[in-house]
């Protein structure tokens, strides 16, 4: 792939580590880190075969500390408007990745950063993780998708509230509310966030897959989403991933899927 300037890439042991590297601006989303990270997760991510991606932010003071407010003082409406829909095309490309992504947060995940870690199908955050949007105390609203994704995840009431009163959040209540699902000890989201993807790379890699897609129905107004979990539930047990699983459950042996590792 080609080297990012924005962001840190390493693949080890079938596990992909994207670090966002703008320590100096707090790993602030601007235009150029946007575009990068959309490509990686777009076009790059899907051919590389790897468990999943760990997503977190250089240094141990922010995951994201937002959006980049000085460039969006450059902007005119339009511009402002196409910053938005780029934030989107990123984040659904998280959201639908086929392989998970866990976001690793140290520090600050707030605004842009806020919405990137909701985008993501899992968060572990350390002990000193802050995240919430302060977007109205610039008197604009979340433009990344956290006005729809928040109340997936918290409802309503409490969107209402972090979004209003722009507050940040810690990390117990985080874990509290399920913005997170794991708290970890401060320097250790990344290694915690790795445990995760293992664990989950030791499972049927489709049916992961097809666990994220049915999900995801749920909340896609045009889909049925118990029609989607029949037939994917009759879909996986015609492969041969559903026949090793079951043959080594009833043999009370390890499970050997053929693609587990990655490859």
């Amino acid at each position: 792939m080609e080297l990012p300037k924005n962001f840190l890439f390493e693949l080890n042991n079938h596990i992909a580590t994207v670090t966002l590297n703008r320590p100096k601006a707090l790993n602030a989303l601007n235009k150029d880190v946007m575009e990068e990270l959309h490509d990686f997760f777009s076009n790059q991510l899907p051919q590389m075969g790897c468990k999943g991606v760990v997503l977190t932010g250089s240094g141990d003071r922010a995951f994201a500390a937002g959006a980049d407010i000085k460039e969006f003082m450059t902007m005119d409406r339009i511009q402002m408007e196409a910053q938005s829909k780029l934030g989107h095309q990123l984040m659904f490309a998280i959201e639908k990745s086929p392989i998970p992504v866990v976001a690793a947060i140290e520090g600050y995940a707030l605004g842009g950063g806020f919405e990137l870690a909701l985008a993501c199908h899992l968060r572990v955050g350390s002990e000193k993780a802050r995240m919430g949007n302060p977007e109205v105390n610039l008197g604009i609203i979340p433009g990344y998708g956290a006005t729809q994704r928040l109340p997936q995840l918290v409802g309503r009431g409490r969107s209402l509230d972090i979004m209003m009163t722009a507050r940040m959040i810690d990390a117990n209540e985080a874990l509290e509310w399920g913005l997170l699902n794991r708290i970890a000890p401060v320097g250790k989201t990344v290694s915690v966030a790795k445990e995760i993807i293992t664990l989950i790379g030791t499972k049927g890699p489709m049916a992961i897959t097809k666990v994220i897609e049915t999900v995801d129905a749920y909340y896609d107004k045009n889909k049925d989403g118990f029609a989607e979990e029949v037939a994917t539930f009759g879909s996986l047990s015609a492969l041969d991933e559903f026949k090793e699983g079951t043959k080594a459950f009833v043999e009370n042996r390890p499970v050997n899927f053929k693609n587990q590792d990655g490859i």
